[in-house]
């Protein structure tokens, strides 16, 4: 799998951008919590469909970024969550141990 960092805000533009053409997944991550962790380990090891582009968000790195994304698509933060976007709206979000990567796929097309 294969991530691209989503360190700056502007970057939620071009996720939006991007969003009408190819699906795009923000994986909020927490690298202090155990059960983030596994839920990563568990996306690695799901086939990443190749109509998806992966974005990374380190929430202890970057709290200002997650709080944008939750204004953004007016979804509650959770850690670990995920939002899948297609044209410029979230379309499905899980967090915790309800993240599947076969579930992500299936909303992706």
């Amino acid at each position: 799998m294969s991530w691209i960092n989503l360190d700056k805000e502007e970057q939620l533009s071009e996720i939006d951008e991007k969003s009408f053409s190819k699906a795009q997944l923000i994986f909020k991550h927490s690298t202090r919590c155990s059960i983030s962790s596994v839920i990563k380990n568990r996306l690695y090891k799901g086939a990443v469909p190749e109509n998806i582009d992966c974005y990374y968000l380190d929430l202890i790195a970057n709290r200002a970024i997650s709080n944008a994304v939750a204004e953004k698509y007016g979804i509650e933060h959770e850690s670990p969550q995920v939002l899948l976007i297609k044209q410029g709206k979230c379309i499905f979000n899980e967090s915790h141990s309800a993240i599947y990567m076969d579930e992500i796929a299936e909303n992706s097309l």
